[in-house]
């Protein structure tokens, strides 16, 4: 019975909160995997959209300006993976790595140097995201602790899930980004710009990593840690492979890792051993990926 006490409205609210990262970076993977770019450097791009709101934040004196210097973080060292990856024709496997490698060590030095502390950075002159209250939804016993409550990137990230959905499925550019993912060789001849169409997808996958790192600086929590991203965006890459590039299969991998990640704080409090219940969305992680395997080999 203590068990199935979790299962409470606090579980509800935190879902969309722990799985809002997870779904931002995937978008951004999503459409990189559409242009026909395996991005696994997402873990690297939110890891800095992370750094990047709180640097914004503790000198901009405002979420704002925290939130538009992670995005602003995002997209420079996306532009860098997209120089290596699409301009320089490097091995793009090789290439995310080595991102999500100079993230976690520049973010560290960076660390040091401009707040002069270790491990992690927590002051009172940071701002974080404020949560809003959805008239007419707040006071509901399931809808409200779901939807209600959160900071205005959890609806951004909601909203652009449909976005996607539209733009990849009702729009010309969708239809080009497909074109160029699926068979770039035949895009080129219709006059398509191949290298630019991959460019911006991987810069604005940076933007989405970015808005996703904000969301664990400024709006989970507000402080930052050393390799606060702690494998999110490895997560966000299983989730685009589970979902198949589509945003509605995004979307529901996302919760399902986001619930396994709320459970898994939810367990500490039943005094279960720390190792156990952190690793449980990595669990579930590994878990997907046997499914996926298993899904494509029988098709």
């Amino acid at each position: 019975m203590e068990l199935l006490g979790i299962f409470d409205a606090t579980l509800t609210g935190s879902l969309l909160r722990f799985a809002t990262p997870i779904l931002l970076a995937a978008l951004g993977g999503l459409i990189c995997e559409r242009a026909g770019v395996f991005n696994i450097g997402l873990e690297g791009l939110m890891l800095a959209g992370a750094f990047g709101a709180v640097v914004g934040s503790y000198f901009g004196g405002s979420a704002l300006a925290g939130v538009a210097a992670a995005v602003l973080s995002g997209v420079a060292l996306a532009a860098l993976l997209a120089l290596f990856a699409v301009r320089l024709r490097g091995n793009e496997i090789v290439v995310g790595i080595a991102i999500n490698l100079l993230a976690s060590g520049l973010t560290v030095y960076l660390l040091r140097s401009i707040f002069g502390v270790k491990g992690a950075f927590q002051d009172p002159a940071l701002v974080g995201l404020s949560t809003l209250r959805l008239p007419g939804i707040d006071g509901l016993p399931l809808l409200g602790p779901l939807l209600s409550g959160h900071t205005s990137v959890v609806y951004v990230a909601l909203l652009l899930t449909v976005g996607v959905q539209v733009l990849l499925f009702r729009h010309v550019i969708g239809l080009r980004l497909r074109g160029v993912g699926e068979h770039a060789e035949a895009a080129m001849t219709l006059g398509v710009d191949v290298g630019r169409l991959r460019t911006a997808a991987i810069l604005v996958s940076g933007a989405l990593c970015g808005l996703a790192g904000a969301q664990l600086s400024l709006g989970n929590v507000t402080l930052f840690v050393e390799n606060m991203s702690a494998g999110r965006g490895w997560i966000a890459v299983v989730a685009v492979m589970f979902g198949r590039a589509h945003p509605l299969g995004v979307f529901a991998a996302c919760l399902l890792f986001g619930l396994t990640e709320s459970l898994g704080f939810r367990l500490q409090g039943l005094q279960l051993p720390s190792q156990l219940t952190e690793s449980l969305p990595y669990v579930v992680t590994l878990a997907s990926l046997f499914v996926f395997r298993s899904r494509t080999s029988r098709g």
